[in-house]
């Protein structure tokens, strides 16, 4: 992997674990399921809110969401590292994907899924 800000932040991670001896923890379905744990922490900060209120968060609450974001970074890193995924290149995969499933010149402005056009 190049040296990027991704792989600084995944060894900067990688020597915390080791650190605290926390790797015999870290089995792809622990990480898994503590990736949902926060993904869905982030998903309560929004839970009540409306569409206009989940767009003007006041500092708190901006601060909640960068939390619960860079603990969903930080087990989807420390999950694609146990797993031997390079995880820039599965992004930059699954972008490609994506733009042969979504053309912009047929889903510009729409939200509909791939299999309804």
């Amino acid at each position: 992997m190049p040296n990027t800000n991704v792989e600084l932040l995944r060894r900067q991670l990688a020597d915390f674990v080791r650190e605290r001896d926390w790797s015999q923890f870290h089995s792809p379905k622990n990480l898994s399921m503590a990736l949902s744990v926060e993904a869905a922490e982030l998903l309560e900060i929004f839970q009540w809110q409306t569409e206009q209120q989940s767009s003007d968060l006041d500092e708190e609450t901006q601060s909640r969401v960068a939390e619960e974001l860079a603990d969903i970074l930080l087990y989807t890193l420390l999950l694609s590292d146990r797993l031997g995924i390079d995880l820039v290149s599965a992004a930059q995969a699954k972008l490609q994907s994506n733009a042969r499933k979504y053309p912009a010149e047929k889903v510009r402005g729409s939200s509909r899924k791939y299999t309804d056009y």
